[in-house]
């Protein structure tokens, strides 16, 4: 059931537990720089203000308060939730002010500065316009000028054909289900009874083949995901049209996707559409007609106040000041760039650029630039370097203040993280890194070897460390989707992935300050 307090959106069963890279300001550096837009200055230079509003079970936003430069403020309606992402703030004694209330209550607090970065990750679409209002209005008031905004939403067209499994979902759900079971079960049946109709129903799924595919694709998926994102009250995807209009009233105006992949026609276009593309000069206009090229159905987008424009030469020495970590091993870096399409980068380019970054520590743009000078324009580079970050292969390092003051509340929230991970109820798949200011995943299995090696077991005996772990949460090893039932089978896969631990993650672990 929704209580009183919940505004429709579900609050019976928590959120799960993930981490969205696109919250931490860093990530918006590249994003802004290939634009040709200038980023507030604090972001880059030194503390500032930042807010989440609706931080789930608060991951994301203790991430940031822990590992970044930025005091942040969040709320999230459900205390359960809120309680929890407190927890964590105490454990890592990152300052965060967490609160449990509804955005009409936090927005009109009067203890919130002006923030230089706000983040919505998974709301917009999930709440009542009454909500969107308030959170605009809170935009308006308290995003600075040149302050960024990071917004993700369902999309439209690309959600016209999937919305009526969400609709028929949702319907059963709210008169056919009992309260006498619990909601997994409900939603279990609804799941059910969706496939029993979408079975009679051929004229519709032949006209609409994705919604088999994706009932398949929710039958795999956690309660908690499908609760919170099929089942709420308010639900409404957009057009970028629309979306603009809402933030027109805050005074933003689009400034970028969030990952430059998704900007970058080659990952997005063939021939015939990037000629399309072309032919557009209004901005606007070219992220609608971009929407249906692509059939997007999710957007995760900045937005800023006040758009400055930086010239060529400010946009290099912008790039030239920044300094980036490589922490991909270079032997498990394809070639390939993806998003919508799929492509080959130009070995001529990125090796050279490679060869300088895969020692794994810190350099400086401007060295890489002056190295390469004779053989590569400099905004070849940027943009090799931009493609990296976009594949998840470099980030853009804090300032050595940022990194000194993040590392003692880092150290404390990784070794909480460790610890709690000797059960496997334990959810959080995230440690953070002073370096970059975001978290990076490493699964349950990495995180034993791991602890085994900061409690200083020798290396000999960390398998076996390891391994009485995985035995006394009851739980087997698996290859291929198969379970291994057989303990001499289950180690043998257990051994690779420590060899694996040791050769590829061990390493981008040290280069990132996690340990």
């Amino acid at each position: 059931m929704m209580s009183s307090w919940s505004e429709g959106y579900v609050s019976d069963i928590n959120y799960t537990f993930g981490y969205y890279s696109e919250l931490n300001p860093n990530n918006a550096v590249i994003p802004f720089l290939m634009a040709g837009l200038a980023l507030p200055e604090a972001i880059l230079s030194r503390q500032y203000h930042a807010c989440e509003l609706g931080f789930g079970q608060g991951v994301s936003v203790n991430a940031h308060a822990t590992a970044g430069y930025a005091k942040w403020y969040a709320t999230d309606f459900n205390p359960s939730q809120a309680n929890f992402a407190r927890h964590l703030s105490d454990i890592a004694n990152n300052g965060a002010l967490i609160a449990d209330q509804g955005f009409n209550e936090f927005c009109q607090r009067d203890d919130l500065p002006e923030f230089d970065f706000i983040g919505l990750h998974g709301i917009w679409s999930w709440i009542s316009d009454e909500n969107r209002t308030i959170v605009v209005d809170f935009i308006r008031r308290k995003l600075k000028v040149g302050g960024i905004l990071y917004i993700s939403y369902n999309t439209l067209p690309g959600w016209s054909a999937p919305s009526p499994l969400r609709h028929l979902l949702l319907e059963h759900h709210n008169t056919m289900t009992s309260t006498a079971n619990s909601r997994q079960q409900n939603i279990k049946d609804s799941l059910e009874f969706v496939e029993k109709v979408f079975g009679q129903s051929s004229s519709l799924t032949q006209s609409s083949p994705q919604l088999l595919s994706r009932l398949g694709n929710l039958k795999d998926k956690d309660p908690n995901y499908i609760a919170h994102e099929y089942l709420n009250k308010d639900w409404q995807p957009m057009y970028f049209a629309d979306m603009q209009k809402w933030l027109e009233q805050a005074k933003l105006t689009f400034a970028c996707s969030s990952n430059y992949l998704d900007d970058f026609n080659e990952t997005l276009y063939n021939q015939e559409q990037r000629e399309l593309m072309a032919g557009f000069s209004n901005l606007s206009f070219s992220q609608t007609v971009k929407d249906f090229i692509l059939n997007k159905q999710f957007r995760k987008d900045f937005w800023v106040k006040g758009a400055r424009r930086l010239n060529s030469y400010e946009q290099s020495e912008s790039w030239k000041k920044l300094c980036v970590l490589l922490h991909t091993p270079r032997q498990q870096i394809e070639m390939k760039a993806s998003s919508h399409l799929n492509i080959d980068l130009n070995e001529e380019l990125f090796n050279p650029v490679l060869d300088i970054l895969q020692d794994h520590k810190i350099h400086l743009v401007r060295e890489i630039v002056e190295t390469l000078k004779e053989r590569f324009n400099e905004a070849d580079i940027f943009n090799a370097l931009a493609i990296l970050a976009g594949k998840n292969n470099l980030v853009v390092v804090q300032s050595e203040q940022a990194i000194e003051q993040a590392k003692p509340h880092c150290i404390a929230f990784n070794r909480y993280v460790l610890e709690q991970s000797r059960s496997s109820q334990f959810s959080i798949n995230y440690l953070v890194s002073p370096i970059s200011g975001g978290a990076h995943h490493i699964d349950m299995v990495q995180r034993w070897f791991l602890l085994a090696h900061i409690e200083g077991i020798a290396k000999h005996k960390q398998l076996d460390f390891a391994w009485h772990l995985l035995k006394s949460n009851g739980l087997f090893m698996a290859k291929e989707g198969k379970t291994l039932q057989d303990d001499s089978e289950g180690k043998a896969m257990m051994k690779a992935l420590y060899n694996e631990f040791l050769e590829k993650q061990l390493p981008s672990l040290k280069c990132l300050g996690i340990i």
